[in-house]
């Protein structure tokens, strides 16, 4: 039986929780709010799951002085994940650390960091782009590695999804002023919270052998509400380092929600779809004879991103898609949005660099 430490009692962490106790895993909940705690306990765990579990344990997060974990997940903001994350590191001897998305602000403050640290310990650190890991995107992958649908012309990637659907899985959240997500400076704001939209992108780029994307041309649309400031919609034109083009398209105001991505290549295409129906994902695809095919698949985020931790326990993955290399790389992208925009002009990523504000400079 494996040992896992969660970090925040807030939605994402009681998902985990429930992902871990499914594996029959020890599961330790802690949080620096009694009330984040009491909550958890009383409403948010057992209106989802039916009931409460009395294997979880619940701590505050300042009373837990045990550091042997097998698995350490934080569901913190994520203006704390960086400096938690190299706390963990330095002081906890778990086998793998992973970060709920998106990893940072778009600041990328202590980025280079971490990875340092993460490179000198024998612990594999991941940042939970989930979507990277359920069946739709293994299916797509093989799609394009079969070669079904030629050279890829471009992808299109989109996640609209309006606010009040997220502050449903918050309830006792008003609005985004309320929490991290109205303050771009503490990593909110949609292009940082939808940044799934980026990793899926970037995820099938790198499958179809087309490489990272290095330009970045952006428009956002900034809110200024109270005392909270964030983005609520987002286009960014991108290119890659083997010239494929693409667009990422990211808002808050759309209802109901869109989130699907397409590729089209020389002799088909495919479009991978989140909540094609009530209960189902889906994958739709074409190839030269222009016979359509579709295929559904269970919803399993959360189950799925566990799955995937536990194979790399069991050594069975020697390379992952959720690597903080990847993380790192879908942070570069925010960070070059935003800088785009600002500047009003196409900026260009040079990895050699590191992953810094100075690696991303004006074409």
């Amino acid at each position: 039986m494996y040992k896992v430490k969660i970090f925040g009692a807030g939605s994402s962490g009681n998902h985990y929780t429930h992902a871990c106790r499914t594996k029959g895993w020890e599961t330790v909940l802690c949080d620096i709010d009694p009330e984040a705690l009491k909550r958890t306990r009383k409403k948010i765990y057992p209106e989802r799951y039916g009931r409460w579990d009395e294997g979880i344990r619940l701590i505050n997060t300042n009373e837990d002085v045990e550091s042997n974990y097998d698995i350490v997940i934080l569901c913190t903001p994520p203006d704390t994940h960086i400096k938690l994350a190299k706390d963990i590191l330095t002081g906890c001897s778990s086998r793998i650390l992973l970060i709920e998305k998106p990893l940072t602000t778009p600041e990328l403050v202590g980025c280079e960091e971490l990875l340092g640290l993460a490179k000198k310990k024998d612990t594999f650190v991941g940042v939970a782009y989930n979507q990277v890991l359920t069946e739709k995107t293994s299916a797509s992958d093989e799609i394009l590695q079969k070669g079904i649908l030629g050279k890829p012309l471009t992808i299109t990637s989109v996640y609209r999804e309006h606010w009040r659907n997220m502050n449903a899985a918050h309830p006792w959240l008003s609005k985004p002023g309320d929490y991290y997500l109205g303050f771009i400076e503490r990593g909110g704001g949609v292009c940082n919270e939808h940044s799934h939209a980026i990793s899926i992108w970037q995820h099938f780029s790198y499958i179809a052998n087309m490489g990272r994307i290095t330009e970045v041309s952006a428009m956002l649309d900034f809110v200024n509400e109270e005392q909270a400031h964030y983005d609520v919609m987002t286009q960014i034109n991108v290119k890659t380092e083997k010239n494929l083009i693409g667009t990422i398209v990211q808002d808050i105001v759309s209802d109901p929600p869109k989130r699907f991505l397409r590729v089209q290549g020389t002799q088909g295409f495919f479009e991978w779809h989140i909540d094609w129906s009530e209960k189902k994902d889906a994958l739709r695809y074409s190839d030269e004879q222009k016979d359509l095919q579709e295929m559904s698949f269970d919803k399993n985020r959360f189950g799925g991103i566990i799955d995937h931790l536990e194979d790399i326990l069991n050594g069975k993955l020697k390379e992952s898609p959720i690597s903080l290399e990847k993380g790192l790389e879908t942070m570069m992208v925010v960070a070059a949005a935003h800088l785009s925009h600002k500047l009003g002009r196409t900026v260009r990523i040079d990895y050699e660099a590191g992953y810094n504000l100075d690696a991303i400079k004006t074409k």
